[in-house]
């Protein structure tokens, strides 16, 4: 009844609570949903509705078969692309599936398709590829002045 535990249970500093989310996803956009805005910050997204706007983040990006998204760049480190994306993509990691679309140049270090993938557009392959969401956030936050009425 009463035993000394032989390992001790693996716990996450709170230091490290956003690398350890890269690799998986921690939010979802469901079907049936639009967004308009830019998305940035570290984790994983699955989009599985209506996205228009730039996206910057540290993580994964899944668009999955029903999701649609529509942007001038796409940075993450992996991008799986199930659905339809017309914007320009830089990933470390970019992976388009049978029923993916892309519109869009790609930058990337690693690509991969399946039989049937869509892309019209240009790849570029590169040695390593700099995924930097903040310096993109700033841009894109100051390239788009807000009008007061």
């Amino acid at each position: 009844m009463f035993r000394k535990r032989a390992e001790p249970a693996a716990t996450v500093p709170a230091s490290q609570p956003a690398e350890v989310a890269l690799d998986r996803i921690t939010s979802v956009l469901s079907a049936g949903l639009s967004w308009k805005g830019n998305l940035g910050g570290s984790g994983g997204v699955r989009i599985e509705g209506t996205f228009e706007g730039d996206i910057a983040m540290r993580g994964l990006l899944v668009v999955g078969e029903t999701g649609r998204v529509t942007c001038q760049k796409l940075r993450a480190n992996t991008v799986v692309v199930a659905g339809a994306v017309k914007g320009d993509i830089t990933a470390e990691r970019l992976e388009i599936r049978s029923t993916g679309k892309v519109w869009g140049n790609v930058v990337t270090e690693t690509f991969s398709t399946e039989e049937g993938a869509f892309l019209r557009g240009q790849i570029t392959m590169e040695d390593k590829v700099e995924i930097e969401p903040g310096s993109q956030e700033e841009s894109v936050s100051q390239s788009q002045p807000i009008e007061e009425r």
